[in-house]
């Protein structure tokens, strides 16, 4: 089976990226990106292509090149659907706010409504794929849902999860470790396997293209980003020791990371992780193991978390307690807002717990990112609901200039490790701040020496003042 038509439902982070490298490899394949979000799709339609919703380093040139040739558009969910031999699932799948699994399981509310529409629009033959990162059996719900419309139509699901790391995920899908694809073992099954294979295979080597059953593949993904947020809780949990015992993190991470068995990636000390993933997958993973009754798997999972969340708190209560135990009235400049650099994603940011902590204390604060938009922000703060839109509103303050952010500030917060903070004029924010200038860098990512040798109080996460 030739696959010439590919319908995306979900116009996200995932989506939107992935199906314009789909589209750039595979001229011969029309891509159509779908989404209910009117504002969305204008954004991805915009004739400048720098104004796409999702920023991504590579990403406009790719959209660029494709759009309006086989890459589209659009909100016309049914007739993409009714078009598409392949049909990618991209939907959010975020934590359950309500209900059973309250804070764990994933809400697949957006997954349902897909296959349920897929279901009475399709009119022949198709393959679902898919894509949003998904609970273990998910894809027998999907199958439960579709296979009793009575229309006759035959469907085969695959799992094909995305390994993507924003900020790199051009190259990521340029070049990825591997393409993970799981399926039925039925002919029928195989035969959608081998369709989805192809399509990959017009840039990826078949030995990076990995297939599975349905049930790996889905539990593959959940568990290759509960390791990797392992790692990062593993040695945020040394920090705290370090700042007792005089150990320096970075040191002590370089002299781990050159152990061939561990490896030098993701040991790098930080304020905490964030972004869609990380979190979302580990709780739903503990909701799993929990469900079958696996209580000290879920445990040591959960570890993960908690660990995430005491590093945030402890690096705004190190702040509150440099500052004489008070930010009441002080500014305080936050550089970075998105969870990580290179990208304008800001779900589950550390910067918003910090900031939400501080604002509980009566801090002003003053954010600069250089993608996050001022509305970005407040919708995080508010999402929170911890005070009201006009009370967050009154404590923070968003600028598009980093020196108007640190200026007449008690201390600045790094929380991002966007590269363009290393290169600031230093001096010249030393000058314009209260003195003691106090730099807390939640990143590991600027010199302490020269800013100490500039006149700057730097405390980093794990190390000595």
């Amino acid at each position: 089976m030739s696959i010439t038509r590919i319908c995306c439902i979900g116009a996200g982070y995932v989506g939107g990226p992935t199906m314009a490298v789909i589209a750039k490899k595979c001229p011969h394949i029309k891509v159509t990106v779908v989404d209910l979000n009117e504002q969305r799709i204008a954004a991805w339609n915009d004739p400048d292509v720098n104004n796409i919703p999702v920023y991504e380093p590579g990403l406009s040139e790719v959209v660029a090149e494709a759009r309006g040739r086989n890459l589209f558009f659009s909100t016309d969910v049914e007739a993409a659907i009714d078009e598409a031999q392949m049909i990618f699932i991209s939907v959010n799948t975020p934590t359950k706010t309500y209900g059973a699994g309250k804070g764990q399981a994933a809400d697949l509310k957006w997954i349902e409504l897909c296959a349920r529409q897929i279901a009475r629009v399709a009119k022949d033959d198709k393959i679902i794929v898919e894509k949003s990162t998904l609970p273990v059996r998910t894809a027998s719900a999907i199958r439960d849902i579709i296979t009793h419309t009575g229309s006759g139509v035959h469907f085969q699901i695959l799992s094909n999860p995305e390994f993507l790391a924003e900020g790199t995920a051009m190259e990521d899908l340029d070049a990825p470790d591997r393409v993970l694809i799981g399926g039925d073992s039925t002919p029928e099954g195989q035969v959608a396997v081998k369709a989805l294979v192809e399509v990959y295979a017009n840039w990826i080597p078949q030995e990076r293209i990995l297939t599975t059953n349905v049930w790996s593949s889905e539990l593959s993904k959940l568990t290759a980003n509960a390791f990797l947020a392992q790692r990062v809780s593993s040695i945020n949990s040394l920090t705290e020791l370090c700042e007792k015992t005089e150990a320096d993190i970075s040191e002590v991470a370089r002299a781990i990371g050159t152990d061939s068995r561990i490896g030098p990636k993701f040991l790098k000390a930080s304020v905490g992780f964030g972004g869609s993933c990380f979190q979302k997958d580990i709780l739903n993973l503990v909701y799993i193991a929990r469900s079958y009754g696996l209580q000290e798997t879920a445990d040591y999972w959960e570890q993960v978390i908690i660990m995430n969340d005491h590093q945030k708190k402890r690096f705004a209560n190190q702040m509150i307690k440099n500052l004489y135990n008070t930010v009441n009235g002080k500014k305080i400049a936050f550089l970075g807002w998105a969870f990580k650099k290179d990208t304008n994603d800001t779900r589950e940011s550390a910067a918003i717990y910090v900031a939400d902590h501080l604002l509980y204390e009566q801090a002003d604060i003053s954010v600069y990112d250089p993608k996050v938009p001022e509305r970005q922000v407040y919708a995080d703060l508010d999402y929170l609901v911890s005070r009201s839109p006009e009370e967050n509103k009154k404590g923070v303050k968003v600028v598009e200039d980093p020196y108007e952010a640190c200026k007449d500030a008690h201390a600045i917060a790094v929380l991002t490790e966007w590269e363009e903070f290393k290169n600031y004029d230093w001096q010249r924010i030393y000058d314009s701040m209260l003195k003691p200038a106090k730099i807390f860098d939640g990143r590991n990512l600027l010199d302490a020496e020269k800013l100490r040798a500039i006149g700057f109080q730097v405390r980093s996460i794990g190390s000595t003042l």
